[in-house]
């Protein structure tokens, strides 16, 4: 053969490569998402009804615990992959991811069996979140150690590329069967169909998957005996391994995380939730958004093989941290103008014994996330149940200390003792706060520019990040060691983003203190990053 055609035959092998890795990733990706994008509906269907705020809640803490255990799935799916290969590591995950998916789609719901419906969704949830800890790293080790010198970037970014895309597909996915019926219909039934939809999708991958052969670096480490013995002893025992461990989860992958989850997600719930926007207009405007932020992230990763991974990745984190304020501020004037007047005319005040100050109220919403986390409650007291009436009814308020009563709301001029349901209803009928955003009033390409510059920022710390992992990382032990810091940055600092800005939120009022959790973890990993990680570009992943 001349040497033309065998770099023909090789760059066929390595598209083939990153097609297959790249689309049965999508397919995974989608079954994960497919919850979160449907986790608004879940607090209704699976668990007690009566308090639509703690059910919301509820659901996006099931959300997270999908994520709390992907570092689980990392080490277990991370030491098959080094020491029997990447190709059936990833193929078993898939398969688990599918079905797993596939069965929420015939769940039962608290209506049919009680509580039986969280806790079969938890074990459904649990299993999701450990095939993606041990996808993830597979995937991205597997294209890796696939792709020819200096051009690792380019080939990760396109497995980078597919979380974005399992997240598009979702919501298209819902979109158009929310369009195929009425309302209640989906609410009754037709939301099955996105997780039944993953059968399909199961068996195109495992036949895609089937096709494909081993890492031709572990397969000749493995020919020479190189493999680890115990790959977890020597990622995490070892001092020199584990350093870099914690450098690149608090110096990239935690920053990442939160720039990656708030940039989609964050900003879905924002919109639809916060902003009261119609479902069908959020997700055109974010799945547009998607479609024209997604090429950013396969070029970032072709930047990155010629300006180096670090300090494009810390760019994003910079940029996250000095703009998310005044971004999602501009959301609300774009996407729901008489709620952004609302605010700034008429702002709504309550004052309580039990506001200890900003800090305080930030930890008490943490500690409160937290126990949605593991089913603890507490008793309500008059703060919460105002607090309650106002987020129910989607009014931002402030909380401030208490002045002449234990508790007052203080509506522009008028205040009211206590908690009154029906005062409260009359101190705010005039105020003219909107119960959802005027489909009318929306300037959609406002919206979607700033739902784009925050894919932007998804691009940028997200799209390196792969090849940044990988050659970080020694052979031997790299789907171990890459994994664990990947799925704790993504899976507990991004994955649990949602409840903890939301929890936030719902306690001090303020619809924009929830960003402060990924700014200041963004803001970390930008100082970590920037003084203690080396530069990955040119390192030989061979050895």
């Amino acid at each position: 053969m001349s040497p033309h055609a065998a770099a023909a035959a090789l760059d066929r092998k390595h598209k083939l490569v990153v097609f297959a890795s790249s689309l049965g990733t999508v397919f995974e990706w989608y079954d994960f998402y497919i919850y979160g994008t449907l986790a608004a509906f879940f607090g209704q269907l699976f668990f007690p009804p009566g308090n639509e705020t703690a059910g919301f809640l509820s659901s996006l803490a099931l959300f997270g615990v999908g994520f709390s255990v992907r570092p689980f799935g990392a080490l277990v799916f991370g030491r098959i992959g080094d020491l029997i290969g990447r190709k059936y590591t990833f193929l078993v995950t898939i398969v688990v991811m599918g079905l797993a998916t596939a069965l929420v789609g015939v769940l039962p719901t608290y209506a049919s069996i009680g509580f039986w419906a969280p806790v079969i969704l938890v074990g459904l949830r649990i299993a999701q979140g450990l095939a993606l800890g041990g996808e993830y790293g597979g995937a991205a080790t597997y294209v890796a150690e696939h792709a020819p010198p200096g051009r690792r970037g380019l080939f990760t970014s396109w497995i980078q590329l597919t979380a974005t895309l399992g997240f598009f597909l979702s919501l298209a996915v819902i979109y158009l069967t929310r369009h195929a019926m009425t309302a209640a219909s989906f609410s009754a039934w037709g939301w099955r169909v996105p997780f039944l939809v993953s059968v399909l999708l199961l068996a195109v991958s495992v036949v895609i998957r089937l096709k494909l052969e081993e890492s031709p670096v572990f397969a000749e480490m493995k020919a020479q005996g190189r493999t680890s013995k115990a790959p977890l002893t020597e990622s995490f025992a070892r001092w020199g391994n584990a350093q870099l461990v914690l450098k690149a989860l608090f110096g990239a992958t935690a920053g990442q995380g939160v720039v990656w989850y708030a940039g989609q997600f964050y900003a879905l719930y924002f919109l639809s939730s916060t902003l009261k926007l119609d479902y069908e207009q959020t997700y055109l405007l974010v799945g547009v958004a998607l479609l024209l932020g997604a090429p950013f992230l396969v070029v970032f990763g072709w930047l990155s093989d010629r300006w180096g991974r670090k300090h494009i990745m810390l760019l994003g984190c910079l940029l996250a941290v000095c703009t998310y304020q005044p971004i999602f501020r501009a959301l609300t004037r774009a996407a729901n103008p008489a709620l952004a007047a609302a605010m700034a005319q008429t702002p709504v005040v309550l004052r309580t014994v039990e506001y200890h100050g900003t800090l305080v109220l930030t930890l008490e919403a943490l500690q409160d996330a937290a126990g949605k986390i593991v089913g603890l409650k507490r008793a309500p007291t008059p703060t919460d149940q105002a607090r309650a009436f106002l987020n129910r009814r989607g009014i931002p308020f402030t909380l401030a200390p208490a002045a002449g009563s234990p508790l007052q709301l203080s509506v522009g001029l008028v205040a009211v003792p206590g908690f009154d349901a029906r005062a409260y209803e009359a101190a705010l009928a005039p105020v003219g706060y909107p119960a959802a955003a005027d489909p009318a009033r929306i300037h959609h390409v406002r919206v979607v520019a700033l739902l784009v510059l925050l894919m932007i920022y998804v691009a940028m710390v997200y799209g390196p990040i792969a090849a940044f992992l990988v050659e970080l990382f020694p052979t031997r032990i790299r789907y171990t060691s890459m994994s664990l810091p990947y799925h704790i940055g993504n899976g507990w600092f991004g994955g649990f983003l949602p409840l903890i800005a939301a929890s936030i939120v719902v306690y001090t009022g303020d619809i924009y203190a929830g960003l402060w959790y990924p700014i200041g973890v963004a803001a970390m990993s930008f100082i970590v990053g920037l003084l203690l990680l080396p530069e990955t570009k040119d390192h030989d992943i061979n050895h």
